[in-house]
């Protein structure tokens, strides 16, 4: 069997070819230290996997991470700041709810004393001892039992 050498760029389009020929041109760089220290001619369009300690702590990849993720971080503030204000508002009503809690036990408590009040007043042995404390008053005790008029329509 004979093998056929073949010429790959000559098949490729002129785009392919350029892009073969970028991808032939770009030499691998020399490995970092143990550290992570990259070379002194680092770039800004290092891929991320090749991250060196001057990087992280000169803020770039902090700077990165944050241009990247813009928009979530604006939307977890946003998110946050919704949670923690319904929180605060949620805290607001529930001691308004307790204050209006006591508010109405009290009042209750007023009108079933003032309630318990009014119907001892209005009992007949009371009405009696307050006839008799007026020795001046006609108003006396009936001998008599109740009856009934009947009206004609």
């Amino acid at each position: 069997m004979k093998e056929k050498n073949i010429d790959t760029t000559e098949k490729l389009t002129p785009d392919e070819q350029s892009d073969d020929k970028r991808q032939q041109s770009r030499q691998p760089e020399p490995a970092a230290g143990a550290l992570g220290m990259g070379s002194v001619s680092e770039s800004d369009d290092a891929p991320v996997g090749s991250l060196s300690l001057r990087q992280i702590v000169g803020g770039d990849y902090l700077m990165l991470l944050v241009r990247n993720h813009a928009w979530l971080i604006v939307l977890i503030v946003l998110i946050t700041t919704i949670y923690v204000g319904f929180r605060y508002q949620c805290q607001q009503d529930m001691i308004e709810i307790d204050q209006l809690e006591k508010n109405l036990t009290d009042a209750k408590y007023k009108a079933l004393s003032s309630s318990s009040n009014l119907t001892e007043l209005c009992r007949q042995s009371h009405v009696l001892q307050v006839l008799r404390a007026n020795q001046d008053s006609l108003l006396r005790v009936s001998d008599q039992p109740p009856y009934k008029i009947e009206v004609p329509e």
